[in-house]
C-alpha cells in the first residue's frame, strides 16, 4: 500500500509540474539592447510591432504585415494580461517571444473566428518606442 501511495503522489507531482509550466507566461528575450536607459513600466505608451500565432503556427494577426505599429498604454487593461505582464521592463529595440496561456489571453471564449477558446498564444514582439508621461 505504501508503494502505491508513493507512486500515486509522484505521478500527481509530475502532472502538476507539467500543467503549471504550461499555465505560466513564458518570456524569451530574442534581442537584447545594450545601454538601455529607459525600460517600459505601467502607464507608458508603447509602440510595438508583433506577430501572433497559435501553437500550430497559424498566424492570426500581425502589425508587421500591415506595416503599422500597434500603440497602447501598458498596465491599464488595454491589451491582454499576458502583454501587460510580458512587456514590462522592456527596452526600445528589444525583441521578445511571449508564450501566453489562455487565462492570460482570451480564455475559454477565445476571439472567434481566428483564436479558439483555450488557445495558448505565441507572440514575437519588438518595442519600437516608449512614450513616458512626465512625473509630477
Amino acid at each position: 500500500m505504501n508503494v502505491s501511495l508513493i507512486f500515486l503522489l509522484g505521478l500527481l507531482t509530475v502532472i502538476a509540474a507539467a500543467k503549471s509550466k504550461s499555465d505560466k507566461l513564458q518570456i524569451g528575450v530574442k534581442k537584447r539592447v545594450e545601454n538601455c536607459d529607459l525600460k517600459s513600466k505601467k502607464g507608458d505608451r508603447l509602440h510595438m510591432h508583433y506577430t501572433g500565432t497559435l501553437e500550430d503556427g497559424t498566424e492570426f494577426d500581425s502589425s508587421v504585415a500591415r506595416n503599422q505599429p500597434f500603440t497602447f498604454t501598458l498596465g491599464v487593461g488595454q491589451v491582454i494580461k499576458g502583454w501587460d505582464q510580458g512587456l514590462l521592463n522592456m527596452c526600445e529595440g528589444e525583441k521578445r517571444r511571449l508564450v501566453i496561456p489562455s487565462d492570460l489571453g482570451y480564455g475559454d471564449q477565445g476571439a472567434p473566428p481566428k483564436i479558439p477558446g483555450g488557445a495558448t498564444l505565441i507572440f514575437e514582439v519588438e518595442l519600437l518606442t516608449i512614450e513616458r508621461q512626465k512625473e509630477l
